[in-house]
C-alpha cells in the first residue's frame, strides 16, 4: 500500500540512553550502538507534528490531516540499512481508530495541543503537550493525573548535549532524518514502511522538558537506570513524504547461531539521495502489501 503525505512543524527530541538499558528489538533488527564515555549507548527520538494531507495516490480527494506524536529508536535491520523501530504512535482519537482498522498501525489515543512555529514566530518560544490516561485504572488516574509530554522550545544556535557526538551539526541532523525505512511489530509479524522524501530544512532549537511521564511510560528503562538529558533538539518546518507499506518475512536461523543484538557498522554511512535505491535495497524481495479495509 502507498501513501502520501507533509509532515510540517515536526520537533525532533533527541536522547541517547544506555543500550544495556533497553529492551531486546525484535529478531529482524538491532540497535545501531555508538560508544561514549566507556559505554555503549542508543538514540531514541519523540517526533512531534501535524501529519498533512494522508492519502492514497489514486484517490487524492480523499485525506486526512492530524497531529501525531511517536516514539522510536535508531536500529539496522536485517541489511544493515539505518531504519526506525516505532515503539508507540500517538494521535487523535478518532485517527489513531482508522489507522488501526485500515493499516494495523500501532496508533494510540491521545490528546496533543501543538504550536505551528513556521506560521507564527510569535515571540519565538513556543510549547508542546501531549497527554494521555494511566493504564491502571480510575482510581490511579485520579490520584496522578494523566501521563504527559511538555515541552517548551526556542530557535537558537546548533547544541548538542548529553551523548555520543555524531559529528558536525549538519551530521548529526541527516542521523536522525534519513532513515529509508521503519518497522512496528504487531504480535507476531514485523510491518515495515519505506519511506522516500527530499533534503529537509532544520531549525537548531534548545528546549525546556516540563515533564516526560509518557515516554518514560512509553520506553521503560532497566532498574538503576534513569532517562537522561536530551541529546540534541531540532524543527524540520516541512518535510513531504511517500511512504510503502509492507510485512516482513521472519527470519529462518539455524539452531544454535547467535543473532546480534546490536551494531555500529553503519554509525558513519551517508546514505544516498532519497528515492535512490541502495544495493542492499535492489536484493531485497519486495514486501507483500498490507491488508486494507475499504
Amino acid at each position: 500500500m502507498r501513501l502520501r503525505s507533509t509532515v510540517r512543524d515536526c520537533l525532533f527530541l533527541n536522547w541517547a540512553l544506555p543500550a544495556a538499558s533497553l529492551p531486546a528489538p525484535p529478531a529482524a533488527l538491532r540497535y545501531q550502538l555508538h560508544s561514549w564515555q566507556g559505554e555503549d549507548y542508543t538514540f531514541a527520538s519523540a517526533l512531534l507534528f501535524y501529519q498533512e494531507g494522508l492519502h492514497v495516490p489514486s484517490l487524492p480527494l480523499l485525506w486526512l490531516t492530524y497531529p501525531q506524536c511517536n516514539l522510536r529508536l535508531y536500529v539496522l535491520d536485517a541489511h544493515g540499512i539505518p531504519a526506525v523501530l516505532f515503539r508507540s504512535m500517538m494521535m487523535p482519537a478518532w485517527a489513531a481508530l482508522g489507522l488501526r482498522l485500515a493499516v494495523r498501525e500501532p496508533a494510540a489515543s491521545a490528546r496533543l495541543d501543538f504550536p505551528r512555529p513556521s506560521r507564527r514566530l510569535g515571540d519565538g518560544r513556543w510549547r508542546w503537550r501531549v497527554a494521555r490516561g494511566r493504564s491502571h485504572g480510575p482510581s490511579r488516574v485520579d490520584a496522578l493525573g494523566p501521563l504527559a509530554l511538555d515541552v517548551t522550545a526556542w530557535q537558537a544556535t546548533p547544541l548538542v548535549g548529553h551523548g555520543p557526538r555524531l559529528g558536525a551539526w549538519e551530521q548529526t541532523v541527516e542521523y536522525f532524518l534519513e532513515r529509508p525505512r521503519g518497522y512496528f511489530p504487531d504480535g507476531g509479524e514485523l510491518h515495515k514502511i519505506r519511506a522516500t522524501h527530499p533534503t529537509a530544512t532544520a531549525w537548531p532549537l534548545q528546549a525546556e522538558i516540563g515533564t516526560a511521564s509518557l515516554v518514560q511510560e512509553m520506553l521503560p528503562l532497566g532498574p538503576g537506570a534513569a532517562w537522561p538529558p536530551l541529546h540534541s533538539v531540532f524543527l524540520c518546518p516541512e518535510i513531504p513524504f511517500a511512504f510503502e507499506l509492507g510485512t516482513v518475512a521472519k527470519p529462518q536461523v539455524a539452531p544454535g547461531v547467535p543473532q546480534a543484538a546490536a551494531s555500529r557498522s553503519a554509525a558513519r554511512r551517508r546514505l544516498p539521495p532519497a528515492g535512490a535505491p541502495s544495493a542492499e535495497a535492489d536484493a531485497e524481495p519486495a514486501p507483500a502489501e498490507v491488508a486494507v479495509g475499504a
